[in-house]
C-alpha cells in the first residue's frame, strides 16, 4: 500500500507539473529548478547571475526553504521579483506549490523564472515543478563520492555547477572524477566548474542561460 500511495503522490504532482509547463509555455518563460544540498551555493549562483545578467534579461525566482526568508531577501534585494515559499518541514519542493506563486509574478515581464529548491540532494529530484530543466550545484567540499551516492539528481538534470573550486587546494576532492561518476550516471551532463567566491567559470554559465533565452525569445517572434 505505501508504494501505491507514493505513486500516486508523484503522478498527482506530474499532472500539476505539466499544467504549469503549459503555461510557461504560453508565456515563452524559461524556466529551471535549482537544486543542491544546503550550503552549495545556490542562492550565491543566483546572486552573481543576477548581477551580471539582469540588463539582458528580465528575470524572477522563487525561493523554497523550510523556515525564514533570508535567501529571497537577498534577492530581493537586487531589484529582482522574489516569493519566498517556507514548506514547513517538507524537504522540496512540488508542483502545487509553484502554482501558488503565481499571482505574484507578472510572467508577461519575464524572461527566466528560477525555482531555487530546498537544499537536498534526495527528495527535489524526484518532483517535477514544470521546469524546462533541472541544474545542480555540488560543491568541492561536499566531497567526490556524492555522484555515485546521489545518482538521481544527477541523473535528473541537465546542468552540473561544480562549485566552490576556489577551495580545491584545500580539500580531499578530484573534480575530474566527480566528471566521471557524474557522466556514468548521465552521459548527457553539461558541466561547468565555478567558483562564486571569485568569478572563474561563471561566464560559460552565462553564456549558455543566455543562448537558452535567445532561443525562447526566437520562438516567440516566430508566433
Amino acid at each position: 500500500m505505501k508504494v501505491s500511495v507514493v505513486k500516486n503522490i508523484l503522478e498527482a504532482n506530474e499532472r500539476i507539473a505539466q499544467e504549469n509547463r503549459a503555461i510557461f509555455d504560453e508565456k515563452n518563460l524559461v524556466v529551471f529548478n535549482l537544486m543542491s544540498s544546503p550550503g552549495a551555493g545556490k542562492t550565491s549562483l543566483l546572486e552573481k547571475t543576477i548581477g551580471a545578467l539582469k540588463d539582458e534579461l528580465r528575470m524572477g525566482v522563487i525561493e523554497g526553504d523550510i523556515q525564514s526568508s533570508q535567501d529571497a531577501e537577498r534577492i530581493a534585494a537586487l531589484g529582482i521579483p522574489a516569493v519566498q515559499i517556507n514548506t514547513g518541514g517538507a524537504c522540496h519542493l512540488d508542483g502545487n506549490m509553484i502554482r501558488d506563486t503565481f499571482k505574484e509574478f507578472d510572467f508577461d515581464a519575464l524572461d527566466l523564472l528560477v525555482v531555487e529548491n530546498v537544499g537536498n540532494l534526495v527528495c527535489p529530484a524526484e518532483f517535477q515543478v514544470g521546469e524546462d530543466f533541472k541544474a545542480m550545484i555540488l560543491s568541492v567540499a561536499e566531497g567526490d563520492d556524492k555522484p555515485a551516492k546521489y545518482p538521481l539528481m544527477f541523473h535528473e538534470s541537465e546542468i552540473l555547477l561544480v562549485n566552490k573550486i576556489d577551495l580545491l587546494p584545500y580539500v580531499d576532492c578530484s573534480v575530474e572524477k566527480i566528471r566521471e561518476e557524474a557522466l556514468k550516471v548521465n552521459p548527457g551532463l553539461t558541466i561547468f566548474e565555478i567558483s562564486c567566491k571569485t568569478g572563474e567559470g561563471l561566464g560559460a554559465w552565462y553564456d549558455w542561460l543566455r543562448d537558452k533565452v535567445k532561443a525562447r525569445r526566437s520562438a516567440r517572434k516566430q508566433q
